[in-house]
């Protein structure tokens, strides 16, 4: 089977055009490769606050607002999934932190990719790793 990743929008306007999807497919890839994971089938559903506050209460029993939510289908290092964004709460995201728009886009997508290669983030510690490899995946997208 082909790996594929896939890009949605759901209630927004699509936050990438197609010759952007090619390089994030690459970039999403070679995070894959770089920590020994199986691409099966990634796919992203950009969409706004309303929409994923929705899904947090539904299916993860949490009231709060978040900028990402993954369901994984397959135990890592298969990587088969959804990771829902909310293109809104990560553009608050990067004003709060003065960062472009399109780079805290990207690291809440590695994010996503880290949950569903098997990385969690519930204690402090985790966090920071989590957030180390974010930041050196991050490093590793081209240069504008």
């Amino acid at each position: 089977m082909e790996p594929a990743i896939q890009f949605f929008s759901e209630n927004i306007e699509h936050p990438f055009s197609s010759e952007q999807e090619k390089g994030l497919f690459v970039w999403l890839s070679s995070i894959v490769r770089s920590e020994n994971g199986e691409l099966r089938s990634l796919t992203y559903i950009f969409c706004d606050d309303e929409y994923l506050h929705r899904l947090n209460v539904e299916y993860l029993d949490h009231d709060t607002l978040t900028d990402v939510i993954t369901f994984p289908y397959q135990v890592p290092p298969v990587v088969e999934g959804d990771v829902f964004i909310s293109v809104e709460r990560t553009r608050e995201n990067a004003s709060e932190l003065g960062v472009p728009a399109e780079t805290e886009l990207r690291r809440v997508m590695a994010h996503g990719l880290l949950h569903l290669l098997g990385y969690v983030d519930k204690t402090l510690q985790e966090e920071m790793q989590m957030r180390a490899k974010e930041d050196r995946y991050l490093a590793e997208w081209p240069a504008e």
